[in-house]
C-alpha cells in the first residue's frame, strides 16, 4: 500500500497562561482546517515536567530543579504544505525556549481501500 501523507496531526503543550496566544497564531497559520470549518483544535489539561540544565533559560523554574508545570496540550490537523509556517509561528510566540511540538502523519481513509 502506497500511503501519500497530506494531513499531520500537530500537538504542543503550552503554559496554561499562552495557550490562547498560542492556539490563535497556530490557526491563523492555517491548522484546524475541516471542512467548512476553521480554528478547529482540542486542548487536554496536563502536568509538564522538566530539569532545565546549567545552559538552559528557563521561562519557568529553576536551573537544575524538577518543574511540575500546568499546561494545556493543544491538538490540530494541518495540511503539509503549512507544517514549517505553523511551526515558526509557534516557535515565535510560545514561551519556552524548546517547546515540547509532536508531529504525526494522518491516514487517509480513502487510501485504506
Amino acid at each position: 500500500m502506497l500511503i501519500d501523507v497530506k494531513k499531520v496531526k500537530i500537538f504542543v503543550t503550552v503554559p496554561i497562561k499562552n495557550v490562547d496566544d498560542v492556539r490563535k497564531a497556530m490557526c491563523e497559520a492555517g491548522v484546524g482546517v475541516i471542512g467548512n470549518y476553521s480554528f478547529c483544535t482540542s486542548s487536554t489539561k496536563c502536568i509538564g515536567t522538566f530539569i532545565p540544565n546549567e545552559n538552559a533559560n528557563p521561562h519557568i523554574g529553576t536551573k537544575n530543579k524538577l518543574e511540575f508545570v500546568k499546561e494545556e496540550k493543544i491538538e490540530a490537523i494541518c495540511d503539509i504544505k503549512n507544517v514549517k509556517n505553523v511551526l515558526e509561528k509557534i516557535r515565535k510566540i510560545h514561551p519556552y525556549e524548546e517547546p515540547a511540538i509532536d508531529i504525526v502523519p494522518l491516514l487517509d481513509e480513502k487510501a485504506l481501500s
